[in-house]
């Protein structure tokens, strides 16, 4: 690897380990083995260089739960018992992903006062998401119908966020998957 890997790797370590406002450029360059000066003539900035670790580590999450959630659906399972299945495997990566997900609950609160850049890369992020989450969670092809996918890929970042909050202060009342779909049902009955 390169210097510019080497800061890359580093600095996705120290967001992990330290969060995205307590991380230093001295912890980046310590963690990566490169100079402090490396960081400037790489990135410009230790911002843009841990703003392309977050984006890389919130890649690498979507891909690997992606992964986990289409191995666990059967082909023939009902639309509920995907999204039961689903929701399963998104509350297990929860715990092993929660430096993760506080970091990005972090740079919400800040988001005003965090450069136009962060803020289009999170709403690019955020899009991806959707279209990812509602592919993940209704089981269909992308493009094939936009509006179905904008609409139950925004209810399903809703939900993982709201329910995400909620474990990040109390994993213990953590809903499974059943119990959401239960709680689906009572609603829409």
């Amino acid at each position: 690897m390169g210097n510019r890997e080497d800061l890359l790797a580093g600095a996705k370590r120290c967001l992990i380990e330290k969060g995205y406002s307590r991380t230093t450029a001295r912890d980046i360059a310590t963690a990566s083995g490169v100079s402090l000066a490396g960081i400037g003539y790489h990135f410009r900035s230790k911002e843009a260089l841990m703003n392309e670790a977050l984006f890389e580590v919130m890649k690498e999450w979507g891909e690997e739960l992606g992964a986990t959630l289409s191995a666990d659906v059967r082909p023939d399972a009902t639309p509920l018992e995907r999204f039961e299945a689903a929701w399963d495997r998104v509350v297990e990566s929860f715990e092993k992903l929660r430096p993760l997900w506080v970091t990005q609950f972090e740079l919400l609160g800040h988001i005003d006062h965090a450069a136009p850049e962060l803020r289009e890369q999170l709403t690019r992020a955020i899009g991806e998401a959707r279209l990812g989450l509602a592919e993940l969670f209704e089981g269909v092809t992308l493009g094939t119908d936009p509006e179905r996918e904008r609409l139950t890929g925004t209810l399903y970042q809703a939900m993982l966020t709201g329910f995400l909050s909620q474990w990040l202060l109390d994993p213990d009342s953590a809903l499974s998957g059943r119990e959401v779909a239960a709680a689906l049902r009572m609603i829409t009955s």
